[in-house]
């Protein structure tokens, strides 16, 4: 095996993984794991840094411990087991969302066939790993590329320890950009060994419950069609069209793990966060339905507000759990480095503006490097906050606002200080019941920020909504 064939069934390995190619540096890596370079030599030769170097390489040999069925895979060791493996016959691969084993030819004309399982090979490889790696049946293919700057340790911690509590349903919730999907992505690689089926699923078409969740069982069948039922179910919110087993079976024979993105497609705009469509009110039995009954399954929600049912049946003893996602620390300097931007000690007051956002902070690091030479200190002279490409982001959500939310976060953009929502202006036209309906809504859609002064909740806005706010005033006028 040389390492032109060594790529190319790793690549096979991530496609029919993760649903993805193999990018630039992941190559890199390999190559220069298998030819024994050291981390910085790879790093220098691809303009990269050193650190983020070693956490993509990091989550590249984790990857490869849990498809291969090896126990700690790396870069020391990397070509050492893949040859091990050729001399054996016996290898793990992933075909259809399954692993199964095959043999690594040298020809690597012959990689469709190392795709292909050999009963003899399987029962050798189930019996080397009856105790350790379980068979896990992936389907990522409708998750995003992620953004690697997602360095949130405490995060995956806390998701990960829900998980093996056996949370049933958990919302990560947070403004576009904010990091949801990378660290789902992370998520998954790290406790992938606890499920049977893992599956990805977008909502940004708005498919109707029926029909997701006959796609869900279709998946968990083996791909094999749903039979229409042959009399109909009783209850069409909690059962699909599945020949008479509901979805919640499934979740209870398998382990599974399922994640919903895009939730907020389902919900209605100009209403309160977190009202669905007429049509979708049925997501909203379902969520309950998959929190309240007895399962060993998993639901990850991933949306820009909360609905509506979760705030009644989160709470810390019960199988429903939120975790909102605020943006970066110190962490997203690697962004700026690999943007090139100058003067790291004017990287922490860039971070705060922009409130840590990994899609934001590419944006605005890519203008400092088009505009200003990479000069943060230049960029910041100016008086006004740059938006931007931001501005069409901040339509998607400013769009979705009730007229009394506008009101309500106008009032905020112009207030320098923190807001007592106890003392309502006169210009503000809001009952005190309505404006702690709309604050509670604003809170859910990730818009505005609680802060405590003197024992009592005051709120506020971060700089970029500000500005986005008072640009939009100002045009209006």
């Amino acid at each position: 095996m040389d390492v032109e064939e060594a790529l190319e069934f790793v690549d096979h390995l991530a496609l029919t993984t993760t649903g993805k190619h193999l990018d630039s540096l992941q190559k890199a890596i390999l190559r220069g794991a298998w030819d024994n370079q050291k981390y910085k030599e790879i790093a220098q030769h691809h303009n990269r840094s050193e650190k983020y170097v070693k956490e993509v390489g990091f989550k590249l040999w984790k990857l490869l411990s849990v498809a291969l069925g090896e126990e700690q895979v790396s870069k020391a060791n990397f070509r050492a087991k893949l040859e091990n493996l050729q001399a054996s016959n016996i290898v793990s691969l992933v075909g259809n969302g399954c692993i199964h084993i095959g043999n690594i030819s040298a020809d690597s004309s012959q990689s469709s066939k190392r795709l292909q399982s050999e009963p003899q090979e399987k029962d050798k490889f189930n019996e080397k790993t009856s105790n350790s790696e379980q068979k896990v049946h992936l389907d990522l293919a409708d998750a995003p590329e992620p953004n690697l700057f997602s360095n949130r340790t405490s995060e995956l911690t806390t998701l990960e320890n829900w998980i093996l509590g056996r949370t049933r349903l958990i919302s990560i919730l947070g403004l576009s950009g904010i990091g949801k999907t990378a660290l789902t992505l992370q998520l998954i690689s790290q406790i992938q060994h606890e499920f049977d089926y893992i599956i990805w699923r977008s909502l940004r078409n708005s498919p109707p419950l029926a029909s997701l969740q006959t796609d869900l069982i279709k998946f968990c069948r083996g791909g094999v069609p749903v039979p229409a039922p042959s009399v109909p179910a009783p209850y069409p919110e909690e059962r699909a069209t599945t020949g008479g087993l509901p979805l919640l079976e499934y979740l209870r024979s398998h382990r599974c793990l399922i994640i919903l993105d895009d939730i907020q497609t389902i919900f209605s705009s100009q209403q309160l966060a977190g009202n669905y469509q007429p049509g979708y009110e049925n997501y909203g039995a379902f969520f309950k339905q998959i929190t309240e009954s007895s399962h060993n399954s998993c639901l990850i929600l991933l949306s820009w507000e909360k609905p509506r049912e979760i705030a009644a049946l989160e709470g810390e003893n019960r199988p429903c759990k939120s975790l909102q996602l605020n943006g970066l620390g110190p962490e997203a300097q690697e962004i700026f480095t690999e943007k090139g931007l100058a003067e790291p000690e004017k990287w922490s007051e860039l971070i705060d503006l922009y409130r840590g956002n990994p899609l934001w902070l590419n944006i605005v690091a890519t203008l400092i490097q088009d505009l200003f030479g990479g000069s943060v200190s230049e960029f910041l002279s100016y008086d006004t906050l740059f938006l931007g490409d931001l501005e069409s982001l901040l339509h998607q959500h400013f769009d979705r606002l009730t007229a009394s939310e506008q009101q309500a976060i106008a009032w905020l953009a112009n207030t320098p200080e923190p807001a007592d929502i106890s003392k309502i202006p006169e210009n503000l036209q809001l009952s005190p019941p309505e404006l702690l309906k709309v604050m509670q809504s604003l809170g859910r859609r990730s818009l505005v920020e609680t802060v405590k002064h003197n024992g009592r909740s005051h709120f506020t806005i971060g700089p970029v909504i500000r500005e986005y706010i008072i640009n939009k005033t100002r045009n209006k006028n």
